[in-house]
């Protein structure tokens, strides 16, 4: 028997675990942008911040188009699934990593970026790796940055709809996050049901931005 999920079940599992990979790919993006020169910065840095401006079906249409069925990526995913990506919980973690990263990975370069070159530079002197240079000296002393990036991208996480609905649906007890729920109690005329997870929402999102703030002060 297939698992039922909540709404709100459903919408905290896909926010952390979005957030958990797009926390990680941030890091090593702004690693590797943040620590020297890198060849068409300006257009991966561009391409890396598109989820910000383009319209939340524009990008599930392109998930649609890269995960789908008829492209290698689709057909290679389900031939080792042996089902599809769309219309799945895993859709929805992806539509919301790929929302989720540019704030993150913003975040993340500007902790980075505030770290004292002196101590970067002291620390490679004394022999440090790439790897202990980030998880011993950046990482400890960005850890404010990283805070904020882990909660802006559980918020962003949790409150993503356009995407979620064309690449994952809107299937109750499956793939039906609180914003795909209001959506369609908003629409069969459910106001009841809207403000119960409008407030929710409102309340979840005020905590976390309750806590950026008392991080930055």
């Amino acid at each position: 028997m297939e698992w039922s999920w909540h709404p709100v079940q459903l919408s905290l599992y896909v926010a952390v675990i979005a957030t958990l990979i797009a926390f990680v790919l941030a890091i090593l993006a702004a690693y590797r942008i943040a620590g020297g020169k890198v060849k068409g910065k300006a257009i991966v840095e561009t391409i890396f911040f598109m989820p910000l401006v383009l319209p939340p079906t524009v990008i599930g249409f392109v998930l649609i188009i890269i995960f789908g069925s008829n492209s290698p990526v689709g057909r290679a995913l389900e031939w080792m699934l042996g089902k599809t990506l769309l219309f799945t919980v895993s859709a929805a973690i992806i539509a919301a990593v790929v929302v989720a990263f540019p704030l993150m990975y913003q975040s993340i370069k500007t902790g980075f970026l505030s770290v004292d070159p002196n101590i970067i530079g002291a620390a490679r002197v004394d022999g440090a790796s790439n790897w202990k240079l980030l998880f011993l000296v950046i990482v400890p002393m960005s850890y404010r940055a990283l805070l904020t990036a882990v909660i802006l991208g559980i918020t962003r996480s949790f409150g993503e709809f356009g995407a979620t609905l064309m690449f994952a649906g809107n299937i109750p007890g499956r793939t039906q996050t609180i914003p795909t729920v209001i959506y369609l109690a908003i629409e069969s005329g459910r106001t009841d049901i809207a403000w119960y997870y409008v407030l929710i929402s409102i309340s979840f999102s005020f905590i976390l931005l309750l806590l950026i703030n008392r991080t930055r002060q």
